[in-house]
């Protein structure tokens, strides 16, 4: 059955960080019900430095995945273990902040020695945050960090257009970043020329979002996305989205919802107040990091 559109979502200009002007698409409780398992989607994208060059820096994490979807420009990231790496156009960083992490995410324009890892040497720099829930059990999980390079993202061709599957499946072709959380996560960047179709069979029971980046898209047979619009899908096991006179750049989340109850203090993201204040705690007593993350 094909899904329809049941919410449409506009997202506000705000800031973030030490001073990031961002597109916040959601994020809230006003919107955790609607979105759930997934909590957040920021979308960043200037071209002036200013706009963007203070950055994220230390704050810390608990509860929570994040994954972190570069087009243009370049980001710079840090641990407080002292591990350190830059995600590069077309890269992606999942995050199981589980137990607690802090890190710093510093978005940089590329330069002249970059120019390996992108033929576009300016000032834009682009991508998109994702905030996902971890489960009741999982909350305390040790913290991993995934990294998945462009090229290791494949990239599967369509009738007038092209997926990249970051994580999830799609026409057989499984994504690189894989987790062992029951929100078992969809995530693709779709990219469809003028008046051509995308389709893709869903699971019943998953929330599904689709959020217009750029251009537009008919989204079922009845409603119209244009950029900066959020699609909270209904029920059925099928979407499609068409293009008219211009093309289109989306995102496509799926995940299963977790229907918990939710506390959330900024970057931390727990079940109940007391499980908040337990680690505002944890942060003045310095003990707020249990575990050294893994890299994998």
């Amino acid at each position: 059955m094909l899904r329809r559109i049941s919410y449409l979502l506009k997202g506000r200009n705000t800031i973030d960080g030490a001073g990031v002007k961002l597109y916040r698409v959601f994020g809230g409780y006003e919107t955790n019900q609607l979105t759930d398992p997934f909590l957040l989607l920021d979308f960043f994208g200037s071209s002036n430095v200013k706009d963007y060059i203070a950055g994220f820096p230390w704050h810390p994490h608990r509860g929570i995945e994040t994954l972190t979807y570069l087009i243009q420009g370049k980001v710079e990231h840090e641990d407080s273990t002292g591990s350190k790496g830059t995600l590069y156009p077309g890269d992606a960083q999942w995050m199981t902040a589980g137990s607690g992490v802090f890190h710093q995410e510093m978005p940089r324009p590329l330069e002249e020695q970059d120019v390996l890892h992108s033929q576009v040497l300016d000032t834009t720099n682009k991508g998109l945050q994702l905030w996902i829930n971890l489960p009741r059990n999982m909350k305390m999980t040790d913290p991993i960090y995934r990294d998945a390079r462009s090229g290791d993202i494949p990239e599967v061709k369509i009738d007038g257009g092209r997926i990249k599957v970051i994580t999830g499946e799609f026409d057989g072709v499984e994504g690189p970043v894989r987790v062992n959380s029951p929100v078992d996560p969809t995530y693709y960047e779709v990219k469809l020329d003028p008046e051509k179709e995308f389709k893709a069979k869903v699971r019943n029971g998953y929330t599904v979002l689709v959020f217009i980046m750029q251009g537009s898209g008919k989204v079922d047979d009845r409603v119209t996305l244009t950029e900066g619009n959020l699609g909270v899908y209904g029920d059925g096991d099928e979407i499609r989205i068409t293009t008219d006179k211009e093309r289109a750049n989306f995102i496509v989340l799926s995940g299963k919802p977790i229907r918990e109850p939710i506390a959330w203090y900024g970057p931390i993201v727990m079940n109940t107040e007391e499980e908040i204040s337990q680690a505002l705690l944890d942060l003045r007593r310095g003990s707020f990091v249990k575990k050294t993350p893994i890299f994998q």
